[in-house]
């Protein structure tokens, strides 16, 4: 639930939103009911298996961030709100776009189910939106304007003061998150995919910078418990913009380096077979 609706329990708890519960819930039984359907169709054969340890691993590190007690911890200080939202958008999100699991997820729906979802997913209008959206400068941009429009102080101080707006933050990020790993990943060359991983390494390291840097808090209702935890307020922003600023960036810079050495690798291979 979002910071205002409630009070705050005394000690560290679990998160049972069914709004995040079930969804997650949901989505991992599909994948289950899927893997298993088309493992008996394919008789002996173990059809992509090398899908289910990222897909794991997503819905475990997405549950870490929105169910386990850091979840509760991001509601009292925003240094842990921030890891939690980093943890969603720099970790889940690619795990699951790696995983590519829309395919075993109707697999697990019933057979009616699964063909009118299949045939509107290859509907023209859906294609079409998927593709723009997907593109690498669209997913770019869409996922930069969440992130950004987020962090604005009076927007974030609604979200984590109001239930619905919180939900549709962490959807937000998500969501724009997807689209962005999905466009860098498979969508794009690798030398595209690097350059716009860089690009949002850099504009959110200097969200980051600019929340470290101020020189007064500018989130009131997010940092209004840090006393309570032997911070100032102006000390729990600074270490929130820190964690956007150089772990969170680490990761998009690692992306992009290793995008870069396979465009490089690809380049070289090129060059040697046409000489």
């Amino acid at each position: 639930m979002a910071h205002g609706d409630d009070d705050h329990a005394a000690t560290l708890s679990w998160t049972f939103d069914p709004w995040i519960v079930l969804p997650i819930a949901l989505i991992s039984l599909l994948y289950v009911a899927g893997r298993f359907r088309l493992s008996r169709r394919a008789h002996r054969s173990r059809p992509m298996r090398w899908r289910d340890p990222f897909f794991c691993s997503a819905m475990l590190t997405l549950a870490g961030a929105l169910i386990s007690p850091l979840h509760w911890l991001g509601e009292h200080l925003f240094t842990f709100h921030m890891i939690e939202h980093e943890i969603v958008m720099a970790v889940s999100a690619p795990l699951i776009v790696l995983a590519r699991p829309v395919g075993l997820l109707l697999w697990g729906l019933p057979r009616r189910a699964r063909r009118g979802l299949g045939a509107g997913m290859r509907s023209p209008l859906i294609r079409r939106s998927w593709d723009w959206s997907t593109g690498a400068t669209n997913a770019t941009v869409i996922h930069g304007v969440a992130i950004w429009g987020w962090h604005l102080p009076f927007l974030f101080d609604v979200a984590v003061t109001n239930t619905a707006m919180h939900r549709l933050q962490h959807l937000s990020f998500f969501a724009t998150a997807i689209l962005f790993w999905w466009a860098v990943v498979w969508k794009s060359d690798h030398g595209a995919a690097a350059w716009h991983m860089f690009l949002t390494m850099l504009h959110t390291s200097i969200l980051g910078a600019l929340m470290a840097l101020a020189p007064r808090v500018l989130y009131i209702a997010q940092t209004q418990a840090a006393s309570a935890w032997g911070l100032t307020p102006l000390e729990d922003q600074q270490l929130a913009g820190m964690i956007m600023w150089v772990p969170a960036g680490t990761i998009y810079a690692a992306a992009a380096m290793t995008m870069l050495a396979l465009w490089i690798r690809g380049s070289s291979e090129r060059g040697a077979q046409n000489a």
